[in-house]
């Protein structure tokens, strides 16, 4: 009976160590990193953030973009807002008031009572905030982002009150099918105005969020989002393999079936930067991230490694490069460098991670929104990591 009561102890310690080894496995395997930033610290920048960009009434609110007395916003902006806010209430600052007043500016700012994307610019005309007939078309980016967002506000706090989150997420999600997503190549194109043939085929690399893709397919339970995100992962990992150092361009063109790609001239779509790893691109390191963080992608995570290798091995990351991998500019600039630490923490690279975790963890100017509101984003992912 000794005997028999000791093989049964042996049993259940060799059954504990190989519960410990799997584990240990699945850790190494998937990205469950707890990165070195307090909660503190990401509510205090939240609370920056949000004093020195949000702005309107108790009814409606948006993300304040340009430094004029007169207040000007971006579809884009209004996206990163109610992601930002949403995801700090998931982490226990965010408020559900905040994140309605930014929905509804969104639902009165839609291109027109029929059409569920959001005007891509408005300007303050008095005490309104108004989008002339030019300015009544969409930028891809702020849809996705802003149909996301809303995902994850009706996961928190479901879609029983004032606002229908899923019924927004749901109608404006099949409007972006229709409108911007491109029928043969099933890739995002930059906007719903992007509809001849030098335009149609345009893609702003930083638009190639397979992590909402996917979400977007298992939320609607349309398999056109999975072909969405399985092209955008194809095209990704063609353009991770042009060059030594894993760089992207803000736009590049992708046409056929087969996804064939080629480049842009600079000027040729918003700047001088079309062609380089520019103030788009920069988004890249977090997007690619995100997949792994959230879907463990095997395939992001090595186009994000590629990348920070090439990081690594910059003195500094400044702002815009060449896609051989040649600075541009001289300066830094958090839109940069706040994307890279992010997808360090996520990945697992130390180097970076001492290098740039300062720079996420930096006070807002509270003067330049695109940056300060990059490092806002890419901060509140970072404290997602594990969670």
């Amino acid at each position: 009976m000794k005997r028999h009561k000791y093989q049964w102890l042996m049993s259940g310690l060799i059954l504990l160590v190989a519960l410990a080894i799997g584990i240990a496995v699945y850790s190494t395997h998937f990205s469950k990193s707890t990165p070195g930033v307090s909660s503190t610290i990401v509510e205090g920048r939240y609370q920056e953030w949000k004093s020195a960009y949000l702005r309107g009434n108790k009814q409606q609110k948006f993300v304040k973009t340009n430094n004029g007395k007169k207040d000007q916003t971006l579809s884009e902006a209004q996206g990163y807002g109610m992601l930002i806010t949403v995801m700090a209430a998931k982490q226990g600052f965010g408020s559900h008031k905040t994140f309605d007043q930014l929905t509804r500016y969104y639902v009165r700012h839609q291109i027109s009572d029929k059409n569920s994307l959001m005007a891509w610019r408005q300007n303050q005309k008095d005490i309104a905030m108004v989008s002339n007939k030019t300015e009544r078309t969409s930028a891809t980016d702020g849809d996705l982002d802003i149909a996301y967002a809303l995902i994850l506000a009706d996961e928190k706090w479901g879609s029983k009150g004032e606002l229908n989150y899923r019924r927004l997420a749901k109608k404006l999600l099949s409007t972006i099918q229709k409108q911007e997503i491109n029928q043969t190549t099933y890739l995002p194109k930059v906007g719903n105005w992007a509809t001849a043939p030098k335009s149609e085929n345009v893609v702003r690399t930083s638009d190639l969020m397979t992590a909402y893709f996917r979400k977007f397919a298992k939320y609607t339970q349309d398999v056109r989002w999975t072909k969405v995100a399985e092209n955008s992962q194809t095209t990704l990992r063609k353009l991770s393999a042009q060059h030594k150092s894993g760089l992207m361009a803000d736009f590049v063109i992708v046409s056929g079936n087969n996804l064939r790609t080629s480049n842009v001239q600079a000027k040729q779509v918003a700047s001088k930067y079309d062609n380089k790893y520019g103030f788009n691109a920069c988004r890249i390191p977090w997007r690619v991230a995100y997949d792994y963080q959230v879907g463990h992608s095997q395939v992001s995570k090595k186009i994000v490694n590629k990348m920070c290798a090439f990081f690594v091995s910059q003195k500094k990351v400044t702002a815009v490069y060449t896609l051989s991998g040649k600075p541009v500019e001289k300066y830094s600039n958090k839109a940069f460098t706040t994307p890279v630490a992010y997808a360090a923490e996520v990945v697992l690279n130390q180097t970076l991670k001492n290098r740039y975790t300062k720079d996420l963890t930096a006070k807002m100017t509270t003067k330049d929104y695109y940056p300060d509101t990059i490092q806002m984003v890419t901060l509140l992912t970072s404290g997602s990591i594990g969670k």
